[in-house]
C-alpha cells in the first residue's frame, strides 16, 4: 500500500497511474520567471500605491520569501520519504522544481520591490523578527517536527502522524496561507494595481492548485486503502488544526491591514479563512465546519478569468504546448 515502508521502485504494472497523470500534466505548465513584467509594478509603488496599501505589500513579500521553502524541506524530509509510489516520487520531484521556481519568482519580486539592502534583508528576516509572520512559521515547523523523528509509517498512529503533516500542508499552509495571500494580490489587481504581481501569482496559482489535487488524491488513496485511519479523532484533530491556522493567518491579516485598507476588513478576512477552510475540508471527503460564504467578490470569477488569460498569453509563453482539456475547478 502507498504508505507501507520502503521504496518500490517498479513502474510497470503502474500500481497508481493517477500521480503518472499528474505530472504530465504539470509538465504541461512549464513557465519561468523571466515572462513577468514588473515594468508597471515599480510605477505602482512609487505613485500610486497608498501607505497603508504600501504596508500591506511589504509583509506581503516578507512572508513570499520564505514560505516556499519551508513547503519544500517539508516535501523532502516528509512526504518523499513516507509515500511508496514511484509514480507520486515522480510528481513529488516535478513539485520539488516549482516549489524552487516559486522562490526564484519570490526572490525576484524582493529584489524588484525593495532596492534597498536593509530592507530587504529585513525581508528575509521577517520569519524570526515580525511576529505575524514569526507565528505563521512556528505553525509550519511544529507539523514538521511531528514528523522529523518518523523513520517509517508501521503502525496506524505512525501513518496518522504523516496524514496530519501532509494534510496541514496541503489544507493550511498551500491551502490557506498562500491562498490568503494571493487574494490580497488579487484585490490589488481588481483595482488595477500591481499586474505583474498578479501575472506571476496567476502562475503560481496554478502550481499550488496541482500541488493541492496531488495531497488530496494521496489521502483519498490512504482512506481507500485503510479506511480505518479516518476516525472521528482524526477529523477532530484536522478541524482544530484548521482553527489555529485561520487564528495565525488573522494575526497576520490585522498586521497587513493594520493601516485600513478600503475595500478590505479583518472581518470580511475571517469569513473567507473560515470559507476556505470548509473548502479544505471537502477536498478530504470531510463535512463542513464553518459555514461561511465567500465575501470576496473579486475572488468569485477568478476561475474564470484564470481560464480566460491561459488562452490569450503568447505561445511563446509556453514552453511546453498544452493539449486536452483546461478545468480550474480549485475553489476559493
Amino acid at each position: 500500500m502507498i504508505l507501507d515502508p520502503g521504496f518500490d521502485l517498479t513502474l510497470r504494472p503502474m500500481k497508481y497511474p493517477v500521480f503518472f497523470d499528474m505530472y504530465r500534466d504539470a509538465i504541461k505548465n512549464t513557465w519561468t520567471v523571466e515572462e513577468v513584467d514588473f515594468s508597471t509594478d515599480t510605477v505602482d509603488l512609487q505613485k500610486r500605491l497608498q501607505p497603508a496599501e504600501r504596508h500591506l505589500v511589504n509583509r506581503l513579500v516578507a512572508f513570499f520569501a520564505t514560505g516556499d521553502s519551508i513547503v519544500s524541506n517539508n516535501l523532502v524530509l516528509s512526504l518523499y520519504k513516507h509515500i511508496n509510489s514511484p509514480e507520486a516520487r515522480m510528481y513529488l520531484s516535478r513539485q520539488l522544481y516549482e516549489e524552487a521556481l516559486h522562490v526564484q519568482f519570490y526572490l525576484t519580486l524582493l529584489d524588484t520591490y525593495i532596492p534597498d539592502l536593509k530592507e530587504r534583508e529585513e525581508a528575509f528576516s521577517a520569519i524570526q523578527n515580525i511576529p505575524s509572520i514569526k507565528r505563521k512559521g512556528e505553525f509550519c515547523f511544529k507539523w514538521m517536527d511531528t514528523v522529523e523523528s518518523l523513520e517509517a509509517c508501521h503502525t496506524p498512529e505512525e501513518k496518522r502522524r504523516f496524514l496530519m503533516n501532509l494534510m496541514c500542508f496541503a489544507c493550511c499552509i498551500e491551502g490557506m496561507f498562500f491562498f490568503a495571500a494571493f487574494a490580497y494580490v488579487y484585490f490589488l489587481r481588481s483595482k488595477g494595481l500591481l499586474n505583474g504581481l498578479a501575472s506571476g501569482t496567476n502562475w503560481v496559482f496554478r502550481d499550488e492548485s496541482c500541488h493541492m489535487a496531488f495531497a488530496f488524491e494521496v489521502v483519498k488513496t490512504v482512506r481507500d486503502e485503510s479506511p480505518e485511519l479516518f476516525d472521528d479523532e482524526l477529523e477532530n484533530q484536522v478541524v482544530e488544526m484548521l482553527k489555529e491556522a485561520i487564528e495565525c493567518e488573522m494575526q497576520f491579516a490585522e498586521d497587513l491591514l493594520s493601516g485600513g485598507v478600503a475595500g478590505l476588513s479583518q472581518a470580511d478576512m475571517r469569513k473567507y479563512l473560515e470559507f476556505v477552510a470548509d473548502q479544505r475540508l471537502s477536498n478530504l471527503g470531510m463535512p463542513p465546519y464553518f459555514g461561511s460564504k465567500n465575501p470576496f467578490s473579486f475572488m468569485d470569477l477568478q476561475d474564470v478569468q484564470e481560464l480566460s488569460n491561459f488562452f490569450e498569453r503568447r505561445v511563446s509563453a509556453y514552453q511546453v504546448s498544452v493539449s486536452g482539456e483546461v478545468a480550474f475547478d480549485e475553489a476559493f
